[in-house]
């Protein structure tokens, strides 16, 4: 009966339990309700310029109610200004709520904003510009409110002013100063005036920190004007004392744009000191007073007609070396025609223009070792413009083998194998070279015995071996360097290429176009080095295959491989510096410097290969050589910062490299490197130092290879101590010291050798030592740096000094393509003088 009586009250007692629980659910909902119609909601019509002092609780939301007139034809700006009064206000911060037409602006005071490794600084004192929705009447009333709201049920006190920001817009060339901090950005408006197509925006500062932050954007709502959003939108850089952006109408519909400045919480992007970490992750940081004064000016661009002059004088500049060479050859080509005919009628020329042309009799030639000597100058004539002009019969009286011998020889070559390997692989030829490469006192004609056509095959492997590496090099490098123009442009990130600002001309998606025109001249004057080239080599051609004897017996042997690869080194130089200038950084300055190294190196192996034609390096080698300095290079821009292993490692390679190489060249190739050097050089010590003190051989040798051994060793020992943070610079700095010591060495000891020096090379010596002079003069004004960070390296920035569009950079460019092809110059006509003697009597050293 209890059972039934349970089964059947069941349903009554489930329906009183869901009853009550719904009962219950009201009654809380009730409370509720009666709890939020405590909140009380203030509305205050507010002015502007009066600071009003209250307190919200969590119990009450005050709401300011403000209108002001806004004119479609005059921007002002509305600043928002608040102080919290209360002490431990950051539990509990107040929320700040800014109602506008077609915009909301949101923050909380204390304002926390992040720095590096989540540190928190906190902000009682906040400032913000209200950005201006754009009126389409003439004029309007806009009204907007400002809602001020906290969960603390203590309250908490402060203080709200509204002014009116009379400064707002910017006027052209007219610099207006202010003040900004982490918490009070600062934003201004410049409208681009009529007939303005291009401005560039200025601030400046006397204050190197705090580090700010300069950034450009359109006009539209919200600005982002804090540390942790500036770089959302438009084109920014950080700044320490100076900052400058290039401004172009086309980038903005508006024809208006806001120039925002932002100062950032912790100073480390600019450079400066981090703080300490925090001891708990959540602690907050007193940032201290991080105020900056600051001035900003709009300054109109450059116009088009200063593009197309900057354009003009830089063609206008390398032309004229065209026409230069033009008018140079027309004199030659002319004095060589009266020659011609002096040397066709002999009976109509003086003893003085005889002796001239057919050399100085009676001048014996001794040893380049003995003080006094002299070497039979034949003549002043170059042999390229002999053999062009003067008939193939006109012999020269001091020479003894008759065209027939030579001509006969000459045929017998032909029939024979032309090449290298054949002859260098024969035994008794091998032998022959140990005893006349070992000889004290070595001429030409010892180092001269190979087939011309195999060594000119040998050197014109040069050219091609280059022309394909640099297709293959510039082609991923174009490709790179648009990549980084492309993302600047959509990033508006200005501090990932090192610019001058101050004079960064664009055009079209080009940042920087002046830097990238200035490389012409590289491109230029290599091509003209090798049309200059190509005619030598076409008129010497022409000589041997009249089996003239100038040609085949007189001077030093002309293989013009070499001088061809320079020149298109030349042009690849202003390719690739061009390439690096689209966005000069620190990752990809070894574009600009790769080809330098391959120019000093072919410069250094011409100068060898003029009096040691048969033993200098073959391109593979020789490129080789240079790949490893390359690879070198990148490890040293990737890991050789502070890194000290890397650079123990890189000295004594260095060191090692320098000590084989000046073996290679004392002993003319004549050693082996295999498991008895060690003996051999033991044994060379015990008999040339201890069982009898005898001095070196090659005393001339010697004393280039130990200045050259002082020299690496010191620029070893100075990487190893002062671990220069630009490692490219370092390595060029050590191949440019070689070249020079060694091209130094060549021309005293062709001096000393009673060698001349004629006078269309004197002058290009002259001309080139007087342009590297002012070169390096603007080379080293530093218009900015990448060792350093973006901010500090725009201190450096400077404006432009020529035509309003060149910079100093620019004008190391112009002057460094000048000097590089009088360099070359310089060693294609040194050894002119030598085009009339015989190699048996020109010495090798």
């Amino acid at each position: 009966m209890v059972l039934r009586s349970c089964c059947k009250f069941g349903p009554v007692l489930v329906w009183f339990r869901l009853g009550y629980v719904v009962l219950l659910w009201l009654c809380v909902t009730h409370l509720r309700c009666a709890r939020a119609e405590t909140k009380t909601v203030v509305q205050k019509d507010a002015e502007f310029d009066v600071t009003y002092n209250d307190t919200v609780t969590s119990d009450n939301q005050i709401i300011y109610a403000f209108n002001h007139t806004v004119s479609r034809n005059k921007t002002e700006g509305v600043r928002v200004t608040v102080d919290v009064l209360s002490e431990g206000a950051e539990s509990s911060p107040i929320l700040f709520v800014v109602r506008q037409k077609q915009a909301v602006l949101s923050f909380q005071v204390p304002l926390i904003l992040r720095g590096l490794y989540q540190r928190k600084y906190p902000y009682a004192h906040v400032g913000r510009t209200l950005c201006q929705p754009p009126t389409r009447s003439l004029t309007e009333t806009q009204y907007f409110f400002v809602d001020v709201s906290t969960l603390s049920s203590l309250g908490t006190h402060y203080q709200l002013r509204i002014s009116r920001v009379d400064s707002f817009t910017l006027h052209t060339d007219k610099k207006f100063s202010f003040t900004a901090s982490p918490s009070q950005p600062q934003y201004f408006k410049y409208v681009f005036p009529d007939g303005v197509d291009t401005v560039i925006v200025k601030v400046n500062s006397e204050m190197t920190f705090p580090c700010s932050v300069m950034s450009i954007q359109d006009i539209q709502c919200p600005v982002y004007d804090l540390d942790n959003n500036v770089a959302f939108i438009g084109m920014y850089q950080t700044m320490t004392k100076t900052a400058a952006i290039t401004v172009q109408r086309k980038d903005f519909p508006s024809n208006s744009f806001y120039v925002v400045v932002v100062v950032k919480t912790e100073d480390e992007a600019c450079g400066g000191p981090l703080r300490f970490y925090p001891l708990r992750p959540d602690e907050l940081i007193d940032a201290g007073n991080r105020s900056k004064t600051l001035d900003v000016v709009v300054s109109p661009a450059i116009s088009s007609d200063v593009y197309v002059m900057g354009m003009l004088f830089c063609l206008g500049i390398f032309l004229s070396f065209y026409l230069l060479t033009f008018l140079v050859a027309c004199v030659e080509n002319k004095r060589m025609h009266r020659r011609r005919e002096g040397l066709l009628n002999p009976a109509d020329m003086s003893p003085a223009e005889t002796a001239s042309l057919l050399g100085k009799p009676g001048v014996t030639p001794v040893s380049p070792y003995e003080y006094g000597s002299f070497v039979d100058n034949a003549s002043t004539l170059s042999s390229e413009a002999i053999t062009d002009s003067i008939a193939s019969d006109a012999n020269y009286g001091y020479m003894e083998r008759s065209l027939e011998s030579v001509a006969g020889r000459s045929r017998q070559e032909s029939l024979s194998s032309i090449e290298e390997d054949d002859y260098d692989t024969l035994a008794d030829i091998d032998s022959d070279k140990n005893i006349v490469r070992t000889k004290k006192y070595l001429c030409v004609s010892d180092l001269a015995r190979k087939d011309k056509r195999v060594l000119s095959k040998k050197y014109q492997i040069y050219f091609w071996n280059i022309a394909t590496i640099g297709v293959f090099y510039a082609l991923p490098v174009i490709q790179l360097v648009i990549t980084y123009q492309t993302v600047v442009n959509v990033t508006g990130n200005q501090d990932i290429c090192y610019y001058n600002f101050l004079c960064a001309h664009p055009l079209g998606n080009l940042s920087a176009f002046n830097n990238i025109l200035s490389n012409l001249g590289y491109v230029m004057l290599g091509l003209l080095f090798l049309l200059i080239v190509l005619q030598r080599d076409v008129i010497h051609s022409r000589a041997l295959d009249r089996n003239d004897l100038n040609a085949l017996e007189c001077g030093i042997p002309k293989h013009f491989g070499l001088f061809y690869a320079m020149g298109t080194a030349l042009m690849m130089e202003g390719l690739l510096s061009a390439c690096y200038h689209v966005c000069p950084n620190y990752t990809n300055f070894q574009f600009d410097t790769s080809f330098m190294y391959m120019i000093a190196g072919l410069c250094v192996l011409k100068l060898y290969q003029k009096r040691h034609p048969d033993i200098n390096a073959s391109a593979y080698t020789a490129y080789a050589c240079l790949a490893a300095v390359i690879f070198f290079s990148v490890l040293g821009v990737v890991f050789g910062k502070g890194n000290m292993v890397f650079w123990i490692v890189f000295s004594v390679l260095h060191i090692l490299a320098t000590m084989l190489l000046s073996t290679q060249l004392y002993y003319m190739g004549r050693w082996r490197l295999d498991s008895g050097i060690l003996r051999r050089i033991v044994y060379v010590i015990y008999t040339d130092c201890i069982r009898q003190c005898s001095g070196p051989m090659y005393i001339d040798r010697m004393v280039l290879l130990v200045m050259g051994n002082i020299v690496n060793w010191s620029l070893a020992a100075y990487g190893l101590l002062k671990t220069p943070n630009d490692f490219a610079s370092y390595l060029l700095a050590i191949a440019i010291c070689n070249l020079l010591l060694y091209f130094a060495f060549y021309i005293i000891m062709k001096l000393r050798s009673g060698e001349r020096i004629q006078c269309m090379a004197m002058v290009c010596i002259l001309f080139t030592a007087v342009v590297w002079g002012f070169a390096l003069f603007f080379f080293f004004q530093g218009l900015s740096t990448w060792q350093k960070t973006p901010a500090e390296s725009r201190e450096h920035n400077r404006d432009c000094i020529v035509l309003s569009f060149f910079d100093d950079h620019d004008i190391w460019h112009f002057l460094s393509s000048i000097a590089m092809f009088g360099s070359f110059l310089v060693l294609l006509t040194m050894d002119d003088d030598l085009d009339n003697v015989q190699r048996d009597k020109i010495f090798v050293f």
